[in-house]
């Protein structure tokens, strides 16, 4: 199943908060992305339904096994790609804002092959 880049942008946030502090809610993404509390209600309900969040009783979010899975794939690139940029000259804050515009429309194979590359180049 193709999942559409913001999807990916909600379920890396997720993983990024619940790395900072547990329990999250709605509002700690409203507040991280700056979105409005509605969009992130809709997008949420979205995610949920798709089977890649849960939602508790109490509101509290966590990422099921597929929700994870693409919220770790998308901070790996985010992090290898920023990381790169910064270390070929650009400045943090272009590079973050590029890495992640990148880590959604990069295929599989580019990126393993950038990966393979970097990677190399630190051995």
């Amino acid at each position: 199943m193709e999942i559409r880049e913001s999807a990916e942008n909600y379920l890396e946030t997720i993983l990024m908060l619940s790395g900072r502090k547990s329990p999250i809610r709605a509002i700690d993404i409203v507040n991280e992305l700056d979105f409005t509390k509605p969009s992130v209600s809709v997008a949420m309900k979205k995610l949920r339904k798709s089977g890649y969040i849960e939602v508790d009783a109490d509101g509290y979010i966590t990422l099921t096994e597929s929700g994870q899975k693409i919220a770790k794939s998308m901070y790996e690139r985010h992090e290898l790609i920023s990381g790169w940029l910064i270390s070929l000259g650009v400045d943090k804050e272009t590079a973050v804002n590029d890495a992640c515009r990148i880590e959604h429309g990069i295929s599989e194979m580019s990126f393993l092959a950038i990966k393979k590359h970097i990677l190399e180049k630190k051995a």
